[in-house]
């Protein structure tokens, strides 16, 4: 096959740059390879089995059109203070014209245009003067928030919109490598994501935007072609469930609390993630049947409680390269004491130094949402560093938040971030390989789908000049 574009994976990087090229009139012909499915076809059947079956050939709810956005709580940042390191490469006055114009987008496809956050400023001078005496800094940002139902609605359209404007999307399709020469791509290798044989895809220009799910494979790319790379951060944490009364004040004040901390001794960075008010605590599995924890919230669906993830943040330095490797390796160790499932602990019996039992777990007033998920001991595989950090972090949001480190709060884990590999680029997005760029999360610039989206959108003006030229 030949195009002018190949892009290899249909998240919201690779979408909003076929999207970004078609608003502004190109002719190019585009080819997206997805290794999942159509975004009509994605099913996850938990619903039905009640647990997790570990789908094959892959995760429906992280992998299809628009990734994990399809099945994520939907939540668009709309500050360059959220969203990974885009801004260091770009600037922060032109990310967020990226962001707001992005924004625009979101909402020509029907997403809700109310914003969370820009409401209550007494409330929230109340809430960041409690996180100040924490040691805690409350980040500033307005939250557009679709919803997981309503995000499938609006990527289904996006969809619907790239294939009736020619764009070619090959479902069931991953790339296997590379077509290198001289220092310039000429394409990629791909083959169907059941097995068989491999075709080649030439291209006059290659995106690849695989988002988290991918970040362990480009990474190899890179070593592989010598595409200039460097080790980045590793996120490990858990995902914390409380009643909704806990977090009534920042969730009705600003939807989602961003607090970011760096506690005593080791003093990383622990931020929280993803907040989903009324939501559900989720199950992901990876490709290497890795299980990790997330969380979903919907516009019409409400749970008792809210849950959100703790993260603290890891960086290696030589001899060691492997980031990626090293926070799998937490996540199997923790999947092997939860016998390939998600680990629920109680708050409380971590710090008196106990597993939780599931009697515990039925007298409380945290009910989990994630109902699987087996009660053990967390602290049993997560390292030292990390668990301290994060219930050193959790007791400083209690003085933010009473009731958050309450003996029923709940912990889940594994909460893992993969999108430590980051491939070396100028602020035009190119990289030391002609014809090649790497966006998105798997790229190590960015984490989330404002930012993820707003960096294919760039990507898709950067190509609609040099076509115009």
């Amino acid at each position: 096959m030949h195009c002018d574009l190949v892009i290899i994976g249909a998240g919201p990087a690779g979408i909003f740059t076929a999207l970004q090229l078609l608003r502004r009139g190109s002719k190019k012909r585009i080819v997206m390879v997805e290794k999942g499915s159509p975004i009509e076809k994605r099913r996850c059947p938990k619903g039905k089995t009640g647990r997790c079956v570990n789908c094959k050939p892959y995760c429906h709810i992280t992998t299809g059109f628009s990734g994990a956005g399809a099945f994520s709580d939907g939540k668009l940042s709309l500050s360059f203070e959220v969203g990974g390191q885009l801004p260091e490469l770009i600037g922060e006055k032109f990310a967020q014209e990226m962001i707001d114009y992005t924004d625009s987008i979101y909402l020509d496809f029907g997403a809700d245009h109310h914003v969370e956050g820009l409401e209550a400023t007494d409330k929230i001078k109340e809430i960041r003067t409690r996180a100040i005496r924490a040691g805690l800094k409350l980040v500033d940002c307005p939250i557009r928030h679709m919803g997981t139902e309503k995000a499938q609605e609006i990527y289904g359209a996006i969809q619907n919109y790239l294939m009736d404007n020619g764009v070619e999307i090959l479902f069931g399709h991953s790339c296997t490598n590379l077509l290198l020469d001289d220092g310039a791509c000429l394409g990629v290798l791909v083959e169907k994501a059941t097995g068989g044989g491999q075709m080649e895809i030439r291209a006059g220009t290659t995106v690849v935007a695989t988002g988290r799910r991918g970040a362990d494979w480009l990474e190899k790319l890179c070593e592989e072609h010598h595409i200039a790379h460097q080790p980045g951060t590793v996120d490990i944490g858990v995902r914390v469930e409380v009643r909704n009364e806990v977090m009534e004040e920042v969730n009705e004040a600003l939807y989602e609390s961003k607090l970011v901390g760096y506690p005593k001794p080791f003093r990383d960075k622990v931020r929280t993630f993803c907040q989903n008010p009324g939501g559900f605590v989720s199950q992901e599995n990876y490709d290497n049947d890795l299980a990790v924890v997330n969380g979903h919230s919907y516009k019409d669906r409400k749970s008792e409680n809210t849950n959100l993830s703790i993260l603290s943040s890891h960086n290696f330095t030589y001899p060691f390269n492997q980031p990626i490797a090293y926070a799998q390796k937490v996540g199997e160790l923790t999947n092997m004491l939860a016998n390939g499932q998600i680990l629920v602990q109680r708050f409380g019996d971590i710090l008196d130094g106990k597993r939780t039992w599931e009697k515990e777990l039925l007298r409380s007033n945290v009910r989990p949402t994630l109902p699987d998920a087996v009660p053990g001991d967390i602290t049993a595989g997560m390292p030292y560093r990390a668990m301290t950090n994060i219930v050193n972090f959790i007791q400083a949001m209690d003085e933010v938040l009473p009731g958050f480190a309450s003996v029923e709060t709940l912990l889940y884990s594994p909460e893992l971030k993969f999108y430590s590999n980051r491939v070396k680029m100028d602020e035009r997005l190119n990289t030391n390989i002609r014809n090649f760029y790497a966006l998105g999360d798997s790229s190590g610039w960015t984490r989330g789908l404002m930012m993820a989206s707003a960096m294919g959108v760039l990507c898709g003006q950067k190509l609609a000049d040099e076509e115009e030229a």
